[in-house]
């Protein structure tokens, strides 16, 4: 008999402002097309709001996007607000339009990896799936 595998949920968040939702819907749809559970909260979210919803539906990781230029605010709320929840150890994936130079200042305050436009899809599947099966 076959052994079965995991199915892993994620929940894809916009946080902010930002209404542009467009890559968020692209990694979704790879991710539930690559076997994933997707849950999309939509946009203009608030960290709290992402927290809470993760802990709700059970999530396996968070994937956060920003094109509007407050993911140094926004992405380490979300790492706070999941913290308080008792749910420090979902990982957080960012995304969106962020400068190199942010990266390191987010995976800092907690954020496990962040990608930027042009990343192969395949690299970020291998890092949700890589994170989940922490």
């Amino acid at each position: 008999m076959a052994k079965e595998s995991k199915r892993f949920r994620i929940l894809i968040g916009k946080p902010g402002l930002d209404g542009h939702d467009r890559g968020a819907k692209c990694i979704a749809r790879a991710l539930r097309d690559d076997g994933f559970e997707v849950v999309y909260t939509g946009i203009r979210r608030t960290a709290e709001e992402i927290a809470v919803a993760a802990v709700q539906e059970d999530v396996d990781a968070v994937g956060l996007s920003s094109l509007s230029g407050a993911h140094l605010q926004l992405f380490p709320e979300v790492v706070k607000a999941l913290k308080k929840h008792d749910a420090g150890d979902i990982p957080v994936i960012g995304g969106g339009i962020i400068p190199e130079e942010d990266v390191p200042v987010l995976k800092e305050q907690g954020v496990q990896e962040v990608f930027s436009p042009g990343t192969p899809m395949e690299d970020i599947l291998k890092t949700f799936r890589t994170l989940c099966q922490r």
